[in-house]
């Protein structure tokens, strides 16, 4: 039996996040591996991704780009469903909130160890 192609990228594959202040749907939906309308059903499930919409367009800020990759973890990679992972996300125990934070370190010293390679390969 040959194995199905995997389309999604691991949390590991995912591209860094540029050093820029504001993203839109599309380039977000890129960063995170997730469809535009996967985007917009997030936000009206997950209270914590606040885009900010100006002209009737949503602008993404890196901490709601940080969000969405835990989300899209949650959800995809760890099994949780839409409930289990909004309890995660709220952190209801002290555990769980501590080791959410953990986990975003990790994930912004990865991005900021990118970013130090992709500068020395410049210079």
């Amino acid at each position: 039996m040959t194995a199905m192609p995997q389309t999604a990228l691991n949390p590991q594959e995912l591209p860094g996040i540029p050093p820029k202040r504001y993203f839109t749907i599309g380039e977000v939906a890129t960063l995170c591996d997730v469809k535009t309308h996967v985007l917009r059903y997030w936000e009206q499930e997950f209270s914590q991704i606040k885009p900010v919409k100006r002209s009737n367009r949503r602008y993404y800020q890196r901490q709601d780009i940080l969000i969405i990759r835990q989300v899209r973890s949650l959800l995809h990679e760890q099994g949780y469903t839409i409930s289990g992972a909004k309890q995660w996300l709220k952190g209801d125990k002290g555990s769980q909130e501590s080791d959410r934070y953990k986990q975003v370190i990790r994930q912004t010293i990865n991005e900021l160890e990118d970013i130090l390679i992709s500068l020395k390969k410049t210079v």
